[in-house]
């Protein structure tokens, strides 16, 4: 069944990677599962924009999340030292065993989010080195677990260099959001790295076509937040405080959200320089670390 893969090039047409992905599906008589999210990228075009927005070589070792039938791992599997691809799906994990091509490739089925970075990276199959190291993340997300997924790598102990992830088009356009439009997502997202769009993924790119289109960002990850914070739990309970009344003034969101007196609230946010009638959406990281060095000064942390 290794035959199964190739090199794919741009010229591919997506009708090449359905009859392969159909070819597969048959082979081992699987159907996509729903319940899981599952929709296996058919789009030639994306796939090698993500292989290229990764920027792999020899040395690099990464962490695939939901590598599906590998028609993706085997491409990045060509460009980096090592690939440990994490398949939930038992049935899935069986097949890529038997089908991925070369000796770099770890397949894990388990859950991402029961798994330690640290521990993974220690050798988890005969050849692959042992110890800690850099790593890159490449994730084609089902969309009920993409926030737990990014918080799992991001405030992971040992966080990756880069991630580069398949998302809800909404979710992406969140992560992306400046000032004005912030959310929870995009403050926990740019806390630890800066976000870039990498291109965007119309629905018919995959099989079966989800309800929703897509697109694919890459997180080049910070060595260390970008705004000084000596308390990130603190600084987090502050910031889902801040967005806790949607679309409120900020006063009235951070004393429903704290359980705080409003005039508290008024004054923390005169200490921060913020005035009290601006919304959290307009709120920049450096204007949260601001607030946050108020409230823990308040608090006599």
């Amino acid at each position: 069944m290794r035959g199964l893969f190739f090199h794919m090039d741009k010229s591919q047409a997506p009708a090449d990677l359905l009859s392969r992905t159909k070819k597969l599906l048959r082979s081992y008589d699987l159907r996509a599962r729903k319940g899981l999210g599952q929709h296996f990228l058919i789009d030639a075009a994306v796939l090698e924009a993500i292989v290229a927005a990764a920027d792999l070589n020899s040395a690099d070792t990464l962490i695939e999340v939901g590598p599906g039938l590998g028609i993706l791992t085997a491409e990045l599997a060509r460009r980096a030292g090592w690939v440990i691809a994490i398949e939930l799906d038992n049935r899935l994990a069986e097949v890529l065993e038997k089908t991925l091509p070369g000796d770099n490739i770890v397949v894990l089925n388990e859950d991402v989010l029961g798994t330690d970075p640290a521990v993974i990276l220690r050798g988890r199959a005969p050849g692959f080195p042992p110890g800690l190291r850099s790593y890159k993340v490449v994730a084609n997300l089902p969309y009920y677990i993409t926030s737990p997924v990014l918080r799992h790598f991001l405030e992971a102990a040992v966080k990756p260099e880069m991630m580069v992830v398949m998302v809800q088009k909404e979710v992406a356009e969140a992560i992306l959001a400046g000032p004005g439009k912030r959310s929870l997502l995009s403050i926990a997202v740019q806390f630890y790295g800066k976000p870039g769009l990498v291109t965007e993924v119309p629905a018919s790119s995959f099989y079966p076509a989800p309800a929703v289109d897509s697109a694919v960002i890459r997180i080049d990850v910070y060595p260390a937040p970008p705004v000084p914070v000596t308390d990130v739990d603190g600084f987090f309970r502050l910031v889902r405080a801040g967005f806790a009344a949607a679309r409120k003034q900020v006063a009235n969101s951070l004393s429903q959200g704290l359980k705080l007196p409003k005039a508290e609230a008024m004054g923390l946010l005169a200490a921060a320089g913020i005035e009290p009638q601006r919304r959290a959406e307009t709120f920049t990281l450096e204007e949260w670390a601001a607030l946050w060095r108020a409230w823990s000064g308040e608090k006599g942390n």
